[in-house]
């Protein structure tokens, strides 16, 4: 696998068994899968988990979106949201669980990684219809961010494939893909297409 990662993200809009078939299938061409099922209680998310480890998806590429109760329960990473408990409470209780902060501007970026995350995501970067109304940050901002963050910065939101040379050049280390393969009749092909735009 590159060096560019790769961040797949259930999308709460597709049934269980569709997002998790999903998962199954390409999860040997992604670095992550997250599940961000954010009505879902921890004893669903635990039967998700469960499911997806079944099916063959390891552990170490599964992170739970917010509860870390989750995440604890089967060793996994987990993605911290705006509502989430602060990434400082979390890395001085548990120092050794892999955590990820979203975040949307310079400041929030220097102080997730300030507190000990182990990677940011960025957006919206580009507009995307899950953040209807509002203003994409853009590449510059991208950029600004990747400039100022030591730790790696994901870039998400409305991102196609031929956005990836753009999201390289400004730095990033990566992309987080929602729709763009979850919502694809062939999701294998549809990661594939964001591959193969990569610079070399």
């Amino acid at each position: 696998m590159g060096s560019f990662q790769y961040h797949l993200l259930s999308t709460c809009g597709q049934t269980d068994s569709n997002w998790v078939e999903t998962a199954s299938a390409v999860h040997k061409v992604v670095d992550n899968f997250h599940i961000r099922e954010k009505t879902a209680a921890a004893r669903d998310l635990l039967l998700y988990v469960d499911e997806l480890l079944h099916r063959g998806v390891p552990a170490s590429k599964l992170v739970i979106n917010d509860r870390i109760d989750v995440a604890l329960a089967r060793g996994l990473a987990v993605q911290l949201a705006y509502h989430s408990l602060p990434i400082q409470d979390v890395k001085k209780t548990w120092p050794d669980i892999r955590t990820g902060v979203s975040v949307h501007s310079v400041d929030e970026a220097r102080e997730a990684a300030d507190g000990g995350a182990d990677y940011v995501f960025f957006g919206h970067v580009f507009q995307t219809g899950s953040k209807p109304g509002l203003e994409p940050k853009g590449i510059s901002a991208l950029e600004q961010v990747v400039n100022h963050c030591p730790i790696p910065v994901i870039a998400i939101g409305g991102i196609k494939p031929h956005h990836v040379p753009l999201i390289q050049q400004a730095g990033a280390a990566g992309v987080a893909v929602l729709s763009g393969v979850m919502g694809a009749a062939d999701p294998q092909a549809a990661i594939q297409a964001y591959k193969e735009e990569e610079l070399t």
